[in-house]
């Protein structure tokens, strides 16, 4: 029996598949081990470089939706390797 869902990503192979395509574009923009819905999450928020992150302060990105603790882990470091800084 399938359960239906309302999450176009789930329910869609195309969307799905046009969804990671747009995530493994960015990808290389940001350290290894990023996860595809931290992926998604940056990308809908219009951060496509590390750079960006420069914009948001960090307690914004921990909210959002698929950036959990080891994705926020990963773009802090590599914030600081960068000589970046989160937005204060």
């Amino acid at each position: 029996m399938r359960t239906r869902t309302n999450c176009a990503l789930v329910a869609s192979p195309i969307v799905r598949r046009h969804a990671n395509a747009n995530t493994d574009a960015i990808a290389p923009n940001f350290p290894a081990g990023i996860s595809r819905p931290a992926l998604r999450a940056l990308l809908s928020a219009g951060l496509t470089e590390l750079r960006h992150l420069s914009r948001i302060r960090e307690s914004d990105l921990a909210e959002m939706h698929g950036v959990g603790p080891k994705a926020l882990g990963l773009l802090r470091v590599a914030m600081r390797s960068a000589g970046m800084r989160f937005k204060q």
